[in-house]
């Protein structure tokens, strides 16, 4: 998967552009402040809906307009050409996938597979839950045929937490839950058993990365957690047991939308925290293990997009990451204030652009 030609506007201080990748590595250079960061989120919104430093609302549409704009092409294997592109408000969106209206913003992340490593990554493994629950949900999303399973499933999910949530402020009857029990009970578990089977696969791939870029913290397991005591009871059990917890807070307190997980190390006890340095690396392998899981079951890995690569990682963790990807074949993006020696590479061609008051242009 490689983008061939990248449209944006109104995002944060950035010029209007239209640019035209290279196929492996792009290098994206200027001075703080310069936009660097905000055509990454450009390409991050197309993904995933949103920015990774938030909201579009929250600042990543331009003072003074109306909406941004975000339209991508790219090529995946067998000379498949696709085209996506995204126009919002703030509050309200449009989008289309390959000349076609898209009815759920769901299905137009679900076409554009990217990863970001940047400044707040460290935030999956140190910060709240739900970062994490994305993180599964998102292999899950865009693994072979997670279209048609995972987000249907997911979907029937969240639509019977909702139904359950409203009668539990309703304080409704027990006939009323009991069916809204049973539903969302199906349904988490098969969203469960979905998520732990995924967990599993990652779990190879995860030690090996935390060996290469952590060794220091000895091997490391993921730690699934359900969101309710899956060892002693079913959902239903768990929901039924909960019931008048529930009424009381108005909310549902056990399900797969409280699970989580966390990486355990051999080396370090269960209780003692990361350091910031060590949070970025243990995030890096999640994210890679991620990346080399996507690109098993599709034949071809996601765009990566590194934000600030030498700020966040020192100079031999830098060369180990982007020799892994070199090797990967996959297309990159790395912003900087300056080239990162040892980049340029015969058999990993370059595209710079520099970026400077908004505006871009190929080096």
């Amino acid at each position: 998967m490689y983008l061939t030609r990248l449209t944006v506007a109104g995002v944060r201080n950035l010029a209007p552009l239209d640019l035209a990748p290279g196929p492996r590595l792009n290098l994206v250079v200027g001075p703080n402040g310069a936009g660097k960061t905000s055509l990454l989120e450009a390409i991050h919104l197309l993904a995933y809906g949103r920015s990774f430093r938030g909201r579009v609302r929250d600042g990543l549409l331009q003072t003074g307009a109306g909406a941004l704009e975000v339209f991508a092409e790219w090529g995946e294997p067998g000379d498949i050409r696709r085209r996506a592109g995204l126009r919002h408000t703030g509050q309200d969106w449009t989008g289309r996938l390959d000349g076609a209206p898209v009815q759920q913003l769901g299905d137009l992340c679900a076409a554009l597979a990217a990863v970001s490593f940047e400044p707040g990554s460290h935030a999956l493994v140190t910060a709240g839950a739900e970062a994490r629950r994305r993180y599964l949900d998102w292999g899950l999303f865009h693994v072979e045929h997670g279209t048609e399973r995972f987000h249907p499933l997911w979907r029937r999910y969240a639509r019977a937490l909702r139904q359950r949530n409203a009668l539990l402020k309703q304080r409704a009857g027990a006939g009323q839950l009991d069916a809204w029990d049973a539903e969302l009970a199906q349904a988490g578990e098969l969203l469960d058993q979905e998520r732990r089977l995924y967990v599993e696969r990652l779990q190879p791939r995860l030690d090996a990365l935390s060996a290469r870029l952590a060794p220091q913290l000895g091997p490391a397991s993921m730690d699934y957690r359900p969101g309710w005591r899956r060892d002693q009871l079913s959902l239903a059990d768990a929901l039924l047991v909960a019931r008048d917890r529930d009424l009381a807070a108005g909310f549902t307190s056990v399900g797969p939308h409280r699970a989580d997980w966390r990486i355990l190390h051999d080396s370090r006890p269960a209780a003692e925290a990361l350091s910031r340095g060590q949070a970025k690396l243990t995030a890096l392998a999640c994210l890679l293990a991620q990346a080399e899981d996507f690109a098993a079951c599709r034949g071809h890995w996601p765009v990566f997009l590194l934000d600030d690569l030498a700020s966040e990682l020192d100079r031999a963790h830098q060369q180990r990451l982007l020799e892994d990807l070199r090797a990967s074949g996959a297309q990159v993006f790395v912003t900087g204030t300056e080239p990162i020696p040892g980049l340029v590479g015969g058999d990993w061609p370059l595209r710079t652009f520099h970026v400077e008051h908004g505006l871009i242009a190929p080096a």
